[in-house]
């Protein structure tokens, strides 16, 4: 025992997940499968504030004073210095990046030049993400050339949906310049379908699933026999189901209506439709679905936001059933879906055409599966992980396809998983 402790040494995986504003991140032990070390946040409140917070372990999260750096790229930089200094940083090997926006990529892939340079190309199509998860990228190779890097695309997912589902219905000569569907979210998606596999849903492999991933970003997935066939975001993560700050689907004549009523620019209506719309631009209060349940019922408004999201959860879900040809299986997750039991209980209320009935005690409790033991639809509670998901496909990845001379660290992995 003690010859293989003193040859083994601790090797670590790094997760980014960086957001429209702010960067997760995690650190994981590279065993198999990886094992959670720690993880943290920065807030990107601005481009002049942000606030970090490093997690000292897997218990509650301490934050470190806040810096003042004048752009996104100098936050970042502030982020790493303060993740380098971690005990665990020096014998980081690999870094795995969610990058949302994937354009025609279909698995994760080793950062390269190459890479970077098409993701720039793709910036247009997701300005408020694709700047910072390049920048993240580029800093990272800066700094540490040696350490192997991986993308993992959230858009990889929807790959499987039918050309039906991803055209979208203008000019054909759009669709050569990648105008279409593409769907989001597609790494908690995956993770998800892990854990409904795990758990011996049959669904999983063989049936009818919605995924429904409700956070300050929203959306919802179609799943037949395993695969994605519709998802309600689209051509951006702007589309789809109402969010917190985003408009989600809108009227294409709202965009010409502003910009002749209120002379509004392209960027201005950019900023408005992902910033200042949703569930904040609705109640004119909060995108925080806590702060609106808390304001229901004295405010109007907070209650018409907290309508209006149920009931176009509802109708999502009512379409993906047409779609699917009925229901086996829903699924929640994201910070609403996970946590807000009030919330899952107005979605599903009347969702009883499709077989949905919830426990009201699991339910309430959060309980793994909250559906009646009489329900036809199973109906589970599960918290997302986006980050292991990135951890595990680094570790397929280079485990596969390490280049030549960095196989060490592949090497490495190796040892280290056999030797656990």
């Amino acid at each position: 025992m003690a010859a293989t402790e003193t040859a083994t040494e601790p090797l670590f995986i790094l997760a980014t997940n960086a957001g429209s504003s702010s960067i997760r991140y995690a650190l994981f032990d590279a065993v198999d499968p990886p094992a959670r070390s720690r993880g943290g946040k920065l807030e990107l409140a601005s481009v002049t504030r942000a606030d970090i917070a490093l997690a000292r372990g897997i218990g509650p999260v301490d934050l470190s004073p806040s810096v003042t750096a004048g752009d996104v790229r100098s936050q970042t930089a502030h982020f790493f210095d303060e993740l380098e200094a971690l005990p665990e940083f020096a014998s980081v090997k690999a870094v795995g990046h969610r990058i949302v926006h994937g354009m025609q990529h279909s698995a994760p892939e080793l950062v390269t030049p190459e890479l970077i340079a098409d993701l720039g190309r793709t910036v247009p199509f997701d300005p408020q993400h694709l700047p910072l998860e390049i920048g993240l990228m580029e800093i990272i190779a800066e700094r540490h050339p040696a350490m192997l890097q991986v993308a993992c695309f959230d858009t990889a997912f929807h790959r499987t949906m039918p050309r039906v589902a991803s055209v979208l219905p203008i000019p054909r000569r759009y669709e050569a310049a990648g105008v279409r569907r593409y769907g989001f979210h597609g790494l908690s998606y995956e993770f998800l379908m892990q854990e409904l596999v795990r758990l011996g849903v049959p669904s999983a492999t063989r049936g009818r699933v919605i995924l429904a991933h409700l956070g300050n970003g929203a959306s919802l997935a179609a799943i037949r026999d395993g695969q994605c066939i519709d998802t309600s975001m689209g051509f951006t993560p702007a589309s789809g189901l109402v969010m917190g700050t985003r408009s989600g689907d809108l009227d294409p004549g709202v965009i010409s209506y502003l910009a002749r009523a209120d002379g509004m620019s392209v960027g201005q209506f950019e900023t408005m439709t992902n910033e200042a719309s949703g569930l904040l631009g609705v109640s004119e209060s909060s995108a925080d679905m806590r702060e609106l349940l808390a304001r229901e019922a004295m405010d109007v408004r907070a209650a018409e936001a907290i309508a209006l999201f149920c009931y176009q959860t509802r109708k999502w879900i009512g379409a993906f059933s047409a779609a699917l040809g009925g229901l086996d299986t829903l699924v929640f997750a994201g910070g609403i879906g996970e946590n807000l039991p009030t919330i899952r209980r107005r979605i599903c209320e009347e969702l009883g055409y499709l077989g949905v009935s919830l426990a009201k005690e699991h339910n309430a409790a959060n309980a793994q599966c909250i559906s009646a033991d009489e329900a036809q639809v199973g109906v589970y509670v599960i918290p997302t992980d986006e980050e292991l998901v990135i951890a595990q496909s680094v570790m397929r990845l280079i485990a596969k396809d390490a280049p030549t001379g960095k196989a060490h660290a592949t090497d490495q992995m190796s040892s280290r998983r056999h030797a656990t």
